[in-house]
């Protein structure tokens, strides 16, 4: 036995979960944390229904949307419950096996939901900057093959890191604790592909983005001013920035859930942090999943739309799939 099993071993002897009584603040955390999941379950399962559902939703960009939604469904399913549970009795009170699962989730999801996020901004860079290349190259079909690619390449990755780091053969567990240390070089690989690279992908074109829609609402602007341009195409102007600021409020929560998380990975490496620490970041990246659907009631009229035809059981009638509800 080296030195760091030693370690690990002396960490573990130390290690033992707390005990609980029942209180009315312990109901409380797990009536929210019921709440919160049934929230991200409910709310994508929502978008998931009515971007498959109605037809005038099929759009390329809506594919991504659904992944986003899917993965963020995936996660109040598989991934929050566990987590909150945990977090709640300072203690893992599942099994290593059940564990191992719901990192390897943990993982998938997560980077899945990241490089959906940089895929909505590679979509929307592409779609400003060659809109006539980009209605004649990107379709629903390609952009449903892009998704299930990159859906399996996100699956093989988190399989390969948990078997290169051993995870797989001699997991090292502490009962009552659900951490697995990783290798330093496969921790910097996995922090510059699922962090810094989509990052700085979704960081760098969305500047770019709001860069040229404001040239495009500036332009078209000065042709009304001109012209007298028609009252669809500044309809179609207002639509085009009110898309861009929703898509930006997006991405700005996306962020503003993942950094800290990352953040403290890579400090965690240096410094020693709380454990109770490092699980609430990790459920405020979680949180993004719930936030989600809220950020689309919000500001998306088709989507409340879609859910009112939904909750009264309209999609039930014929031919539902072909109203409009845009």
């Amino acid at each position: 036995m080296n030195l760091t099993e030693v370690d690990q071993t002396d960490q573990c002897l130390r290690f033992s979960c707390p005990e609980r009584s029942v209180s009315t603040v312990y109901v409380f955390l797990y009536v929210s944390a019921a709440a919160v999941v049934l929230l991200t379950v409910c709310g994508n399962l929502l978008i998931i229904i009515s971007v498959c559902h109605f037809k005038q939703l099929h759009t390329p960009t809506n594919m991504l949307i659904l992944s986003l939604a899917v993965s963020d469904f995936l996660v109040g399913v598989l991934v929050m419950p566990a987590a909150l549970i945990w977090m709640i009795e300072s203690c893992w009170i599942f099994s290593a096996v059940y564990c191992l699962c719901n990192i390897l989730f943990s993982y998938l999801l997560t980077a899945t939901s990241t490089f959906n996020v940089a895929l909505i901004a590679v979509d929307r860079y592409f779609a400003l900057s060659n809109p006539f290349l980009y209605t004649k190259i990107v379709s629903v079909n390609t952009m449903c093959i892009v998704v299930l690619c990159y859906w399996f390449v996100l699956m093989f990755y988190s399989l390969a890191l948990q078997y290169f780091n051993g995870h797989f053969t001699q997991p090292v567990m502490c009962p009552g604790h659900c951490f697995l240390d990783s290798d330093e070089v496969w921790f910097l690989v996995d922090f510059l592909f699922t962090f810094v690279l989509p990052c700085a992908v979704i960081v760098i074109l969305y500047v770019l983005v709001f860069v040229i829609a404001r040239k495009h609402a500036t332009a078209i602007r000065d042709l009304h001013i001109q012209t007298r341009t028609s009252k669809n195409m500044t309809d179609s102007m207002k639509s085009e920035r009110k898309a861009a600021k929703v898509l930006g409020i997006l991405v700005s929560v996306f962020l503003g859930c993942l950094f800290p998380y990352f953040v403290s990975t890579l400090l965690g490496n240096f410094i020693e942090i709380e454990m109770g620490s490092f699980q609430k970041l990790l459920m405020m990246f979680y949180l993004n999943s719930t936030i989600n659907p809220v950020i689309y009631a919000l500001f998306y009229p088709w989507f409340r739309r879609c859910v009112k035809l939904i909750l009264t059981f309209k999609i039930f009638n014929t031919d539902s799939s072909l109203m409009n509800v845009l």
